[in-house]
């Protein structure tokens, strides 16, 4: 009985982990066509997600914290009768400080069917990308782990003289928040 119970578990794990992988391609593949893209800065550098996780973006209020969670998991805030936890982004992906201040913004998604916040330093706003603006991930090796990148977007800002080029980091927020090390959403 032990048996046929660890082998379900076994070929569940299986079954989600292919859809997990699925899920991957399918994002860098929406990413390879353009769309919208909300940007937000991290640190010195500024990334890109697809518009349609997003939620609404609200003022950072300081979360309850949950006993045990991980250091960027922040807690959790009570959103119109919804609990939702609250992922410091910065903290999960290892920028070097991560300073409250009046620009700090929580960037409420939907993931999953699963509503999720994540701490940003700064939302700049929504750009639309064609795909000829959009550059495949880079291949790193296997010590970085990039698997959430789906592309780098570049964007054209000012005029004449004045005109400089953006690189943004595109991410794939969907399958970052629903990763296993997250604990977040279950397959």
């Amino acid at each position: 009985m032990e048996m046929i119970a660890e082998a379900t578990q076994v070929a569940r794990h299986e079954a989600a982990r292919a859809v997990a992988t699925a899920a991957a391609g399918n994002a860098a593949s929406r990413t390879a066509q353009g769309g919208e893209f909300l940007t937000f800065r991290l640190g010195g550098e500024e990334y890109g997600i697809d518009i349609l996780r997003v939620q609404e973006i609200r003022s950072y209020e300081q979360p309850t914290r949950i006993a045990n969670a991980p250091a960027f998991i922040k807690g959790v805030v009570n959103l119109r009768g919804v609990i939702v936890p609250i992922i410091d982004l910065r903290l999960k992906l290892g920028c070097d400080t991560a300073e409250y201040n009046t620009f700090t913004v929580v960037v409420v998604l939907n993931v999953r069917g699963r509503v999720v916040g994540a701490v940003v330093d700064s939302v700049s706003d929504v750009l639309e990308l064609g795909k000829d603006h959009i550059k495949p991930a880079p291949e790193l090796n296997s010590s970085v782990d990039a698997n959430f990148i789906t592309g780098i977007g570049t964007a054209k800002t000012g005029q004449g003289e004045n005109e400089t080029e953006r690189m943004l980091i595109l991410m794939d927020i969907e399958g970052l928040m629903s990763s296993a090390d997250m604990g977040l959403i279950n397959d």
